[in-house]
């Protein structure tokens, strides 16, 4: 693997800590130090304000802006692309003194650090200011989102003079003038602002998209010991100036506690102005109101209660090696800042709402890498990923019309659920979006047998998949049905034709689709009714899907055990993938568009990934000789790449292998591998990551008829222990140097097979030896 780790945050298995701060990590810091909570994000950024290379991100899930590019196309190429925008900045602070503003690019400071505790969710940072006229200030900045009020954010600043008195000047408030950072324009039109000020001084702004004409309303109390707050008039700001009289080594504080609002579609606008309405009337009244009612130290105390209650029942824990304890552990903390299940009907964006890249639209991979995380985790938040995916079903079938397709076609990147994608070669020729669907539906199913969920909105999804499916394809003169003109995960070829993995889950989706409706049928007649009718199914056209599924190629080559990625692949000019310099990274950077399609390198597991889903459907035998093909291959310019090849190569008993493959995986960001963590974190590869333990080490196994379990142990490690959520319960699972424990944490009968014993699990723990 050509490349390398770029290490600069101090190692502790329960924080992120930066000692000292280096100017050429800020935008990577910005990303590590983002904070979460579904509903909305901020990034690291610092709140006092910066001049050196930075991005000022505030995100709301489902809050974007559109463009329209200024370019001709052709039919089934999108004519616009929608994208994450940055909202109100709440954290906006500046601290003057004696004339001096604080702005860390000029200003001398010292004892800087910076830490993000994953057990709490609050972010501080602290620091010695030594102003040019010889006065020391300390400062310390915390900041925390709040994961039971999510709409709820809050910010407090503590400064000692540490060898004067005298006044500080403070200017706090809300900011909705920074421009989009792909777009170099501001986003907004700020549509009122509001003032009050009394014992505290509170601030409101509302702000409107200027083409997507959705709206932010965000409404803060600032609490400080103070005998006067000012208002500050500056355009798209609500902003409050004050002065803090400090004396020598007594430590002074202020608060802000924000409440946001979003309005996202028509149908919410009651509710929004009905709680806009709500903060107008608490501001205008004497008494002590929503938000000023609220405590920074309140707000920590819940979240805090809140987070242990995740880590005890999804930690996982490692004996023996720190730098992956605080790898996997991030990588957890990440996934339940995106997602929780908090907003019904929204979706994890690549890189969730932590920076801008990939506009903040969400791919294939939510269904192939996080659900997996979440359906063995958080039940709400898997079934509401689903959801989404129902609630932008109509999205889904205009684009099959486009593309000339019947049924629905899942958009390749996505906000609202129309395809945004600009790049005609991922958003008209990869299917893999639309079988992840599938797939989805088929893992949540087995794992819940959620009936009601299947016949509300599984089964409409599905049928209208497979009429995309039947006629996206075509029968070849020899009789083969197959796909043709199509890109599958390995984004580096392009154009090709029979694809093994779009063939593979097009066959895998037929077929599941064929059997959900005869189980529906046969259960379930008047909710099977409904659907045929609402959709107007016709049960001849099974009758076609068989004989496609039937028919499907699949490149598969007897002799060799090889699955050929696509037809003509084996015939490719072979490249040695580790002859690429390191300062090459990433490729689409430094090499021409057209390069990277000339040769057999792969971007990102293809072939491995179906084997990977599908995993008892082929033997060891199998696996090993197309990961040993494969995996030399594979250039990992994916962040999703290293936990399938990982997990594999832990399957094969290659074990230095899989373990490179972990670290790599777990660090991906902390360690800034691919070169472009300050573009926001990896959050779909962190879920991978997770994966990484529990399918890799772990050896969960999910698409038999039981779970299936094979744990093994990196030689380094002394004992490792992870939880999954399942059937009610929590089981429990600890593997040492020699034994595997297994238990459940409220002791219910589950059955299970370990290695190649079937147990039932119950209130005693099954124990036996590592194999």
């Amino acid at each position: 693997m050509a490349k390398i780790a770029d290490k600069y945050f101090k190692v502790d298995s329960w924080k992120i800590i930066e000692e000292g701060f280096n100017p050429d990590y800020g935008e990577v810091s910005e990303s590590i130090f983002s904070l979460g909570n579904e509903y909305m994000g901020v990034r690291g950024y610092f709140e006092e304000g910066y001049n050196g290379p930075k991005l000022i991100g505030s995100y709301f899930n489902g809050i974007y802006e559109r463009t329209k590019p200024d370019y001709g196309h052709y039919k089934g190429i999108v004519d616009f692309t929608e994208y994450m925008v940055n909202s109100v900045d709440w954290l906006y602070t500046r601290i003057c003194v004696d004339g001096e503003e604080l702005e860390i690019s000029k200003a001398d400071i010292s004892e800087f650090v910076r830490e993000l505790d994953m057990q709490n969710g609050v972010l501080t940072r602290s620091f010695i200011w030594n102003l040019s006229n010889g006065k020391k200030l300390k400062i310390s900045f915390e900041r925390i989102l709040s994961m039971t009020d999510v709409q709820v954010g809050a910010q407090r600043v503590k400064l000692t003079a540490l060898n004067f008195d005298g006044d500080v000047e403070i200017k706090s408030g809300l900011d909705f003038s920074n421009p989009h950072c792909m777009q170099k324009m501001n986003m907004w039109e700020i549509k009122d602002i509001l003032y009050k000020s009394g014992k505290n001084a509170f601030a409101g702004i509302e702000g409107e998209t200027l083409h997507t004409q959705q709206r932010v309303f965000s409404a803060c109390a600032i609490k400080a010991d103070v005998n006067e707050f000012d208002n500050v008039k500056e355009e798209k700001k609500a902003v409050v100036k004050f002065n803090l009289l400090l004396k020598q080594n007594e430590e002074k504080k202020f608060e802000k506690i924000v409440k946001n609002f979003t309005l996202k579609e028509e149908i919410e606008e009651n509710k929004f102005r009905e709680d806009v309405k709500a903060v107008y009337e608490e501001f205008e009244t004497e008494k002590e109101n929503d938000i000023s009612s609220m405590s920074f130290e309140q707000i920590k105390e819940d979240s805090t209660k809140w987070w242990k209650e995740i880590w005890e029942t999804s930690d996982v824990t490692i004996d023996g090696d720190e730098e992956n304890q605080q790898g996997i552990r991030f990588c957890i903390f990440q996934l339940f800042q995106t997602y929780h299940g908090a907003v019904k009907g929204t979706n994890i964006g690549a890189k969730g709402l932590t920076g801008e890249a990939y506009n903040g639209n969400a791919f294939w991979d939510t269904e192939t890498y996080c659900l997996p995380f979440f359906l063995f985790n958080n039940k709400e938040a898997a079934q509401n990923l689903l959801y989404f995916r129902y609630k932008t079903l109509d999205e889904a079938r205009e684009r099959a019309k486009a593309l000339d397709c019947e049924g629905a076609f899942y958009p390749i990147a996505t906000i609202s659920g129309k395809e945004c994608c600009n790049l005609w070669q991922h958003a008209s020729l990869q299917l893999q979006a639309s079988t992840a669907v599938a797939y989805g539906i088929w893992f949540y199913e087995k794992l819940y047998q959620d009936e009601e969920f299947m016949t509300q909105y599984g089964l409409e999804m599905l049928i209208e998949i497979s009429r995309m499916l039947v006629t996206r394809g075509d029968f070849s003169q020899d009789g083969k049905y197959g796909y043709y003109c199509v890109m599958g995960p390995d984004e580096f070829q392009m154009m090709v034709h029979n694809n093994c993995y779009t063939n593979f889950m097009g066959k895998f989706t037929l077929d599941f689709t064929l059997k959900v409706i005869e189980d529906i049928k046969k259960n379930d007649k008047k909710a099977y009714d409904e659907i045929v009718g609402k959709i107007n199914f016709d049960e001849s056209e099974m009758d076609k899907w068989k004989k496609v599924s039937e028919c499907m190629y699949i490149p598969y080559h007897e002799d060799s055990l090889l699955y050929e990625q696509h037809e003509g692949f084996f015939k490719l000019p072979h490249l040695n993938i580790d002859s690429i310099p390191i300062e090459d990274f990433p490729l689409y950077n430094h090499w021409s568009y057209d390069r990277i399609y000339r040769n057999d390198m792969i971007k990102q597991p293809d072939v491995l990934m179906f084997m990977l889903l599908f995993n008892s459907h082929f033997t060891e035998e199998q696996l090993k000789v197309n990961y040993e093909y494969y995996e030399p291959r594979c250039i990992h310019e994916s962040s999703l790449s290293p936990s399938v090849h990982s997990i594999l190569a832990s399957q094969l008993h290659k074990k230095d292998e899989a373990y490179d493959f972990f670290g790599f995986a777990t660090r991906m960001d902390l360690d800034n591998y691919n070169r472009n963590t300050r573009e926001g974190i990896h959050t779909t590869s962190i879920a991978a990551a997770w994966m990484n333990i529990i399918y890799g080490f772990g050896g969960l196994r999910t698409d038999g008829d039981i779970i299936h379990i094979t744990p093994s142990i990196p030689q380094n490690w002394n004992k490792y222990t992870f939880k999954i959520h399942y059937m009610g319960e929590v089981i429990e699972v600890m593997v040492t140097k020699d034994k595997v424990e297994i238990s459940t944490k409220y002791g219910k009968n589950i059955l299970v097979q370990v290695y190649d014993e079937k147990i039932e699990l119950g209130e005693e723990a099954y124990i036996c030896d590592v194999k």
